[in-house]
């Protein structure tokens, strides 16, 4: 298999991204004091920050890759909307794919930071599911995006905008026309995305789905898969085992894939670009064992750094042929 001709298609694909989309805000500075008013830190504010965030930031990760990514999402019909739409423009994101709704509020997580501390996040969000007219107007556009897209990805972060009534629909379309479809579940919709090309939870997001105390080895995973597509139908699952790697079963082949060593500096954001890389992966025609190696390596090199940070195609790249060369 030749990975520079894989990796040059990335730049032939559109991927649509539908689920939660949000803002993560950010607010750093220095602590040299407590309040005399309570026990809490005194922060002293330098900086401010906006970026996307939740399904905005498996846009970045899908941009960063080479591929075209369109989100398809049910934000507040307020500010913090205008912002997110700043923010798209900014990253030069289509925004064709974003419903406004005056009955829900647009997600955004402050977090304050002393120096390299988090100190504390406060988060001021819609959790209920999307109304009928909502999802109405999401499936409409999901349906147009859905004409020119080579994969899309379902991302719950369980706000709301994916339900059990509209996930079906939205499958049964991409299926309609041959799309493949993967999957970044949370607890909420757990089981309901029948028919799904590739489902990937975390472990703690699996042992939760099927209430199983599952061990993160081969022997436990490829049974815990087995009732898994028993029970929703899926077709292939890839589970994310942080420091252990990833395990994934692909046409009923198994790998356990362990993770490379690396300085890790901050978790954040390694699931969206795990997320991310399966997707191209798999619009690209890499094997699932290839897909799950390429993946894994992308969740570690973003947790070597700080923030949530998109890893480019190239980093990526270049860290394949450095380790896979052979």
């Amino acid at each position: 298999m030749e990975i520079q001709e894989k990796f040059a298609q990335f730049n032939q694909l559109k991927v649509v991204i539908v689920g939660d989309v949000m803002i993560d805000s950010y607010l750093w500075g220095k602590v040299e004091r407590i309040s005399p008013e309570a026990p809490v830190a005194v922060v002293n504010l330098q900086k401010r920050e906006k970026r996307l965030g939740g399904a905005g930031n498996v846009a970045l990760n899908i941009k960063a890759l080479g591929a075209e990514p369109f989100l398809c999402s049910v934000i507040g019909d307020d500010s913090d909307a205008q912002l997110l739409e700043d923010l798209l423009n900014k990253n030069q994101i289509s925004s064709q794919g974003i419903v406004r709704s005056p009955a829900r509020k647009t997600t955004i997580k402050h977090r304050v930071l002393g120096g390299s501390q988090h100190l504390l996040r406060i988060d001021s969000e819609d959790q209920h599911p999307v109304q009928a007219n909502e999802s109405a107007k999401l499936l409409t556009v999901f349906e147009e995006l859905a004409q020119k897209a080579d994969v899309i990805i379902f991302q719950d972060y369980d706000k709301g905008v994916l339900t059990a009534e509209n996930i079906p629909l939205m499958l049964g379309i991409a299926q309609e026309k041959q799309i493949p479809t993967v999957i970044d579940p949370k607890k909420r919709n757990f089981k309901n995305y029948r028919g799904a090309t590739l489902f990937k939870p975390n472990l703690k997001e699996l042992r939760e789905g099927l209430d199983m105390n599952i061990e993160p080895n081969s022997e436990s995973l490829s049974q815990a898969i087995e009732i898994l597509k028993e029970e929703t139908g899926i077709e292939n699952a890839m589970i994310t085992l942080s420091e252990d790697g990833v395990f994934i079963q692909y046409n009923s082949d198994n790998q356990l894939i362990p993770a490379h060593k690396r300085e890790i500096a901050d978790v954040s954001g390694a699931g969206d670009t795990v997320i991310s890389v399966a997707a191209v992966c798999l619009a690209s025609g890499f094997s699932g064992r290839w897909l799950a190696e390429i993946a894994n390596l992308g969740g570690g090199l973003v947790c070597e750094h700080a923030g949530v940070v998109p890893i480019s195609k190239v980093e990526l790249e270049q860290e394949v042929l450095k380790i896979f060369k052979s």
